[in-house]
This record gives C-alpha cells, sequence and structure tokens, in this order.
C-alpha cells in the first residue's frame, strides 16, 4: 500500500479541527453528527475486509486484512469521552493493526451517554469481552481502547482479574492466577474522571484536540460527581496489581497525558509488565493516524509487536 505520510504539522493542525466539533456548547447529536463527516476514512490497507456482527447483543464491526489470523484477537473500545464516537474511527488503526500482527480486530459500538450514562458502556464492554472469550482462548485475546475506550479496556481487565481471584481454585493455589487476558493496549488513555484538568495551564495549551470544559461535560454526562471515584468509573484509582501486560502509549501534548503516566507507574510498582512510550509533540490519539503520519506508523508497529508477544497463536507462543 501507498503510504501518504504528512509533514507533522499538518496533521496537527487537521487534528486541531476537532476542538471545533468537541465543543461542549454544542448538543452531543451535533457533535456526533459533526465528527462523523470530518472523521472521514483514511487509507487502509488492500483486502481489508469489515464485517458487522452482533456479540450478546451488542453490535459490532470486525476488521481483518488478508491473511488468516489464527484466533490471535485484539478488542478494541473507541473513545469519544463516552458521549460521541464509534466504531469508525478506530477502523483505519484496526485496519492496519490487523495486517501487521496477524490478528481479527473487533470495534464494539458500545452505548453513549448522556441517553445511556454509566454502566451501560462498561455493561456492553463486559458482553462483548464474554463473547469473544466464549468463541477464542483467552491466551490469544487482547483488550485494547483509546481515549475514554482505554478506560473501557482497563476496568475490564481489572475486572477479569477479580472474577480470576475469585474462582475457588485460584484462592487454593499459593500463588495468584494469571490473569485470563492476554494483553492489554491503552492508547491516549483517559482513565480518571475525577482529575483536575487545568491544573497544568501548559498542557492545556499544547493540546490541539481536546480542552477541560469538554472532558468535564463528557464527565458529567456518564456518571454523577460522587461517583467519578469507583474503580469501574476510573479505573486509575483501583489496585493493579495482578494485571496482564500493559502497552501504553501517549504524546507529551496530550491533555490525557498524566493519566498514561500515572497509570504506568502504579502498575510498574504493582509488578506487571508495563511497556510506556511517551511521544514527542504529538498530541491526544494520534496514534490513530498510520499511514498519514510517521510516528503513528512507529506507534502502531510497536502495538502489533505487542499484539504478537503476549498473545498465543495455536497453541505457540509467539
Amino acid at each position: 500500500m501507498t503510504r501518504l505520510r504528512l509533514p507533522p504539522l499538518v496533521v496537527r493542525r487537521s487534528a486541531g479541527l476537532l476542538s471545533h466539533v468537541l465543543d461542549p456548547r454544542l448538543p452531543w447529536e451535533v457533535q456526533r453528527s459533526r465528527l462523523r463527516r470530518v472523521m472521514r476514512p483514511w487509507p487502509v490497507p488492500r483486502e481489508t475486509y469489515v464485517t458487522e456482527t452482533v456479540l450478546n447483543g451488542v453490535l459490532a464491526d470486525v476488521v481483518t486484512v488478508g491473511r488468516p489470523h489464527d484466533g490471535r484477537t485484539v478488542v478494541h473500545f473507541h473513545g469519544g469521552g463516552y458521549c460521541v464516537g464509534s466504531p469508525g474511527l478506530a477502523r483505519t488503526w484496526a485496519a492496519h493493526l490487523s495486517a501487521q500482527a496477524g490478528c481479527r480486530v473487533v470495534l464494539p459500538d458500545y452505548r453513549l451517554a448522556p441517553e445511556h450514562p454509566h454502566p451501560a458502556a462498561l455493561d456492553d464492554a463486559r458482553a462483548v469481552m464474554n463473547a469473544v472469550l466464549g468463541q477464542t482462548a483467552p491466551a490469544s485475546v487482547v483488550v485494547s481502547g483509546d481515549s475514554a475506550g482505554g478506560g473501557l479496556a482497563l476496568a475490564i481487565a481489572l475486572e477479569r482479574r477479580d472474577a480470576a481471584q475469585r474462582d475457588p481454585a485460584a484462592a487454593a493455589a499459593d500463588e495468584p492466577p494469571p490473569n485470563p487476558i492476554a494483553g492489554c493496549i491503552l492508547v491516549s488513555p483517559w482513565l480518571d474522571l475525577s482529575a483536575d484538568r487545568r491544573a497544568v495551564p501548559d498542557l492545556v495549551r499544547r493540546d490541539a484536540v481536546l480542552s477541560p470544559p469538554w472532558l468535564d461535560a463528557c464527565a458529567a454526562a456518564y456518571a454523577p460527581a460522587p461517583r467519578r471515584s469507583r474503580p469501574s468509573v476510573s479505573p486509575l484509582l483501583a489496585a493493579h496489581h495482578g494485571l496482564p501486560p500493559l502497552l501504553i502509549q501517549a504524546g507529551t501534548d496530550d491533555l490525557l497525558a498524566p493519566d498514561a503516566e500515572r497509570m504506568a507507574a502504579s502498575a510498574s510498582a504493582a509488578g506487571v509488565d508495563v511497556t510506556y512510550t511517551r511521544w514527542p509533540g504529538m498530541w491526544h490519539d494520534f496514534p490513530l493516524q498510520p499511514g498519514l503520519l510517521a510516528a503513528a506508523d512507529r506507534a502502531l508497529a510497536q502495538a502489533a509487536w505487542f499484539v504478537q508477544i503476549v498473545t498465543t497463536a495455536n497453541g505457540t507462543r509467539v
């Protein structure tokens, strides 16, 4: 496939258009409609196939490219502050990941707030993961998410850890059982809905996409203030021992970069295998632009490497 890489400044300015879409003064439906128009499809590899399916009552797109995936599966939850967005936002990223990692990528269309506040999105995420894990060996499944989807991905990984540790067989074992998911990818994740995003004014100025008022509006639509410190809403505030290997990616000019850094530090201190990469000068969700941006291509290659390393294909560790 021919790459149409653009200078970072050009792509940054294009990404900055989203700040006019993600405007808390606009009704949610207007934001959703504008986002669909702005986020036109980016180039994808040849032989990209997108199949719509239903997993435990939740619509999802399944993206595959060319060669067989051997059962290796990535379940990726899209971003959008829990209030906007759709699987199409991550489709280009998913196609490139499928091509490089030899996997299928499941993109759930989970319910959005404010029509469906917490725990609706988490319930849908759980339903999809249960369906996928009923079809595929857990050692071949990676859960992933960008932005708010990263919060869902981490919340699901924590739930799977806790369920495994409640298992009677696990209670009788000398050591905690392994998490029944092969790994977890967090791209520009939003992990703490209780944090004050105005605390670092310089970061507020540098972010090309997000603003504190918009994040505040999303948080209010998703969960009332007293619930935002719960781990199911803000999984950064949970205990992080026993998680599967983590890949965390963030740009230094991302308003949510502190969440990525805090998560990497907390999980590493808890003994989790963490790969954390900070990309200088990059903005929120920049890895979703492979084929256009060299840094996104490198981030995608790292994600593909991670998927291949942590999963088992045909029963053999890669």
